[in-house]
């Protein structure tokens, strides 16, 4: 990336860290702000200090922006029990999972509580994240965000380099600093995981290899074992595959992604499916008798909290974005990755607008995705398209021979006689018209005249009473 981009960047990430602490009402906000405006500003300073060595100025403006805008903020809201409702949510499931079998309360025990917290909204793959401190108590190494970060750094730096791009720690550590990913991770971050597997998963569809509907459909899987806002991802992955590879390859990869499902949340269905319907559908469906927390001026939102009637339209409005996605699939179906990551990224942006409870951190998704798609398509077209002037060097002499890379294309100057080298080397003879050059096996028995149209081979060129001696330079007859 050059210089003046990561500056900008970097001055606008610390606009925006300005703006969450000046104008958000949330503690936890506001103390990532002032956490993070100074280190996304003294990075900034870091790379013009070192213009002359842009690496150290990238290193030291990374390690600012890793401390100012997440380890600090975080180990701080950790040390002091802060953090969103979601994060309380992960670790109450992960103690439910292994106490009782279940990451959900039963229907029975929702139906007389007035608490939103008590519902689980997430797919059971999500408790795993809270296990360590289910286990091992509240502490800074336990708490799900530290996972979610550690998972989310992991699997997209991979996607990254799966995807073509290059230097992908240093790419990978540039988006998890900055402020798409850190507000998010500091203070909640239940969706950072998941979008490193959707990245990890559209970029292993990225060759048109024989095993790429299986690992696909793995990476996905996770994904969608997570929550449910990865399915559309399927969808589009299935339509994609189904159009480059063949339907084969497509049945493969959905075969494949919904056994993950199955066999993750299967269990769960079967065992106690009023909990799971009322947990991870109703209640983010804002259905449930208690509503969720989740809110923002977004339109889904606003009609929601009208009343019956505009919940009613947000909820026929969702399903029919959800449907013109899905027949947009089969009349246009995306052919290449990045017109499936748009075509994917535009379904959840819809999605995100019109949900009932819905909250700016969704848009982690799309944002996260398209940074992963631009940094790909950058290292693609590097590799692809290399610097012309490594390949090629000019000549001191603008008229020097110059040998292509095809020995068949070799050409002699224009102002000189062809000539040709048979294969046979004992066929080397003086030719009679002078128009063609025929050397001989041994280089030594050579001579030229000062006018370069004689040359006069010697059979015995060690005796110098012999004429035709290579030493001396023969006289061409006149007239």
């Amino acid at each position: 990336m050059p210089g003046l981009w990561l500056i900008a960047g970097l001055t606008a990430s610390a606009l925006f860290a300005g703006g969450v602490t000046l104008f958000s009402t949330d503690p936890r906000h506001r103390l990532w702000g002032q956490a993070a405006v100074c280190g996304y500003a003294l990075a900034a300073f870091a790379v013009l200090a070192w213009r002359s060595r842009p690496v150290r100025g990238v290193n030291a403006a990374l390690t600012v922006m890793v401390c100012g805008a997440i380890l600090f903020p975080l180990l701080w809201l950790i040390a002091h029990g802060y953090g969103e409702p979601e994060v309380g949510v992960v670790a109450q499931s992960a103690d439910q999972l292994i106490h009782d079998g279940t990451p959900y309360r039963s229907s029975q025990a929702l139906a007389a509580t007035t608490d939103p917290n008590a519902y689980n909204p997430y797919l059971p793959l999500m408790a795993v994240f809270g296990v360590p401190q289910a286990l091992l108590g509240h502490g800074v190494l336990t708490d799900p965000r530290v996972w979610f970060g550690a998972v989310f750094a992991a699997v997209f730096a991979v996607a990254l380099r799966i995807a073509g791009a290059k230097d992908t720690v240093r790419w990978a550590l540039l988006l998890t600093a900055s402020p798409i990913i850190a507000f998010e991770l500091c203070v909640g971050g239940t969706d950072v995981p998941m979008v490193a597997f959707m990245c990890l998963g559209f970029a292993l569809l990225w060759g048109a290899r024989e095993n790429t509907p299986i690992v696909a459909g793995l990476a996905l899987g996770v994904a969608s074992s997570m929550k449910a806002t990865a399915w559309p991802a399927l969808a589009v992955a299935f339509a994609l595959l189904w159009v480059r590879d063949g339907h084969r390859a497509a049945w493969r990869f959905l075969g494949v992604a919904l056994s993950v499902v199955v066999v993750i949340v299967g269990p769960f269905a079967v065992l106690k499916p009023g909990s799971l319907i009322k947990n991870t559908v109703l209640f983010p469906l804002g259905l449930a008798s208690v509503r969720s927390q989740a809110s923002s001026p977004l339109l889904g939102h606003v009609l929601a909290s009208t009343g019956v009637i505009g919940h009613t339209i947000v909820v026929i409005l969702l399903v029919g974005s959800g449907l013109a996605i899905a027949v947009s699939l089969v009349i246009r179906p995306p052919r290449d990755v990045p017109a499936a990551t748009i075509r994917l990224v535009l379904g959840l942006s819809a999605m995100f607008v019109l949900a009932p409870s819905t909250r700016f951190g969704y848009f982690i998704y799309p944002a996260a995705m398209i940074l992963w798609l631009l940094v790909s398509q950058a290292g693609r077209r590097a590799v692809s398209s290399p610097n012309p002037k490594s390949l090629t060097t000019t000549p001191a002499d603008p008229g020097a021979f110059s040998v292509p890379a095809d020995p068949e294309d070799l050409t002699i100057p224009a102002d000189r006689e062809a000539f040709s080298l048979p294969a046979d080397r004992d066929a080397f003879r003086h030719p009679a018209d002078r128009e063609a050059l025929d050397f001989p096996a041994n280089p030594e028995a050579f001579s030229h005249s000062t006018d370069l149209e004689a040359f006069m081979l010697s059979e015995d060129p060690d005796d110098p009473e012999d004429p035709e001696d290579p030493k001396i330079l023969a006289t061409p007859a006149s007239g």
